[in-house]
């Protein structure tokens, strides 16, 4: 299966790396640019685009105002953040819009790559150098709470396995092959830890099993 992707880059030069780096990548079909969030959002509006790839330091309307409305317009595609930012509000806002990844410009291209690839199948991930920042800000808004929160979900083993997976960034693919089962049968298990746990995707799912230790 091949994807559409969107660079939306405001340094021309970056972007022309960028572009560079997945123009000889096999499941790649078209790579679409933008310079600025509004010029992002006529191209998302008028193109089928599978995963986006979101500065957040953009002229007038932000990465982060960007995601939120490519967010709202198509909730399947899938948003990952390049950026040098790593300021905790930006990173938790950023996810808040809707985001599925988020990197560090430091990145090396080999491994976005494969993020891109992993973030199109399902997977959610976080560059190393902020997962501490979302995972303690998680803790620090909810320690309060989880005495009174915390409750069975009800997991079977299998969900439990999977769940741990997910939290590991995992994409279903990848959960399928470590399992030996199919990826439609992964599905259905990730679709009922996803109603379970009481959240609306794969990444709330994988925060909060990390929050309330529930993996």
């Amino acid at each position: 299966m091949t994807i559409n992707i969107l660079i939306v880059e405001d340094h021309e030069l970056t972007r022309f790396g960028l572009k560079t780096a997945f123009e000889d990548v096999d499941f790649i079909e078209t790579i679409y640019e933008a310079s600025s969030a509004e010029d992002a959002l006529e191209i998302f509006k008028n193109n089928t685009i599978n995963v986006v790839i979101m500065d957040l330091g953009l002229p007038n309307m932000n990465g982060i105002e960007a995601t939120q409305a490519i967010h709202d317009m198509n909730k399947d595609a899938k948003i990952i953040i390049l950026t040098s930012h790593n300021d905790e509000k930006e990173v938790l806002n950023s996810l808040k819009a809707g985001a599925n990844a988020y990197c560090s410009k430091e990145i090396n291209l080999e491994r976005l790559v494969q993020v891109v690839q992993s973030v199109a199948d399902g997977a959610a991930w976080f560059d190393p150098s902020i997962a501490h920042v979302v995972l303690q800000a998680g803790a620090n808004s909810q320690s309060s709470e989880m005495s009174s929160k915390y409750k069975d979900y009800d997991l079977t083993a299998r969900e439990a396995q999977i769940l741990k997976l997910m939290t590991e960034g995992h994409s279903n693919m990848e959960i399928a092959q470590k399992l030996v089962i199919s990826v439609n049968t992964t599905k259905a298990h990730v679709a009922s830890i996803l109603q379970k746990l009481e959240v609306d995707d794969r990444l709330q799912a994988a925060l909060k099993a990390l929050k309330y230790k529930i993996v």
